[in-house]
């Protein structure tokens, strides 16, 4: 098998969902659970700080320019691409998840260089084609339930020449961050009936790089930035997980609370391989992402 082929392979498997995968249902639990952690998603920031700064930094951001923020949450990453484009420039947040944006607008305030926030569908854009010059996805495009028509639609609204800057999660085994959790849930939850689109479904950069090209885009630049989260406690890293997990924490939330109290009391147990054993105490999680920037032909 050629390589071109072997990525196609890995697009495919990357991009497919399970029989009785109902895409509105899934967005409808994503943005529920968004809704529901979104001042605790804003109060994680820090944990991803480096990851946002390679971002921007791979969409060579200028002032002046268009921006459009896909998933944006509660507009961090918005916020600081505002000041990278001012003076002169605009950047539009837009989510699925109003109760995100309502937490973004409050903490930028009315600033002159603000963003501009806006509940959209990435999967339907309501923006003119060749409207923007910078589309940023950051730990968004796994969470489309039809990826292929958010890349469609980015495409589309950048002008010629623009650069879509995107990032996501690494391979599975480099992402403890959130493999741990998972494992926990693994052990003591049955399978779920339908399951969730894997958050790790382009991790490998020839699946990332080959639905980018598929997409239309060039110049595909794919490099890796990892980080490491400390913890003080297991219930710590428990939290961080749910802050950051959305639809998932939505279901967990809804499940009786002495089964939520099991998964929180068991975790310590999958992060034990991640106890600090320096004076700093508690967990140091390490994660790896993939960071892409891409341009639409000019």
């Amino acid at each position: 098998m050629s390589t071109h082929d072997n990525a196609r392979g890995i697009a495919k498997e990357a991009a497919s969902a399970a029989p009785g995968f109902d895409p509105r249902r899934f967005k409808a639990m994503e943005r529920a659970g968004f809704n529901r952690i979104a001042a605790r998603y804003a109060d994680g920031a820090h944990l991803r700080a480096d990851l946002a700064a390679a971002l921007l930094d791979a969409a060579a951001l200028a002032p002046g320019q268009r921006v459009l923020d896909l998933a944006s949450g509660p507009g961090l990453l918005a916020r600081d691409a505002a000041l990278r484009v001012a003076p002169g420039g605009t950047v539009l947040a837009t989510d699925i998840a109003e109760g995100m944006l309502a937490e973004g607008a409050h903490r930028c305030g009315e600033h002159a260089d603000a963003p501009c926030f806006a509940a959209t569908d990435a999967e339907q854009l309501c923006l003119a084609d060749a409207s923007v010059d910078r589309v940023l996805a950051g730990l968004a495009l796994f969470i489309f339930p039809e990826p292929e028509r958010a890349l469609a639609e980015m495409h589309r609204v950048l002008a010629p020449g623009g650069v879509l800057a995107l990032s996501v999660w690494g391979p599975r085994e480099t992402v403890p961050l959130i493999h741990r959790a998972q494992d926990t849930i693994a052990h003591l939850l049955p399978p779920p009936k339908v399951p969730r689109p894997s958050v790790f479904r382009y991790g490998q950069p020839e699946a990332l790089a080959h639905v980018l090209t598929a997409a239309g885009f060039v110049d595909i630049d794919i490099r890796t930035c990892a980080f490491s989260c400390h913890f003080d406690t297991a219930t710590a890293y428990w939290q961080a997980f749910l802050d950051l997990a959305g639809g998932a924490a939505e279901a967990l939330g809804r499940l009786p609370q002495a089964t939520q109290d099991a998964l929180q009391a068991a975790v310590a147990d999958e992060l034990a391989a991640h106890r600090c054993a320096d004076d700093r105490g508690g967990y140091l999680v390490p994660a790896r992402t993939l960071v892409a920037s891409a341009r639409r032909p000019g």
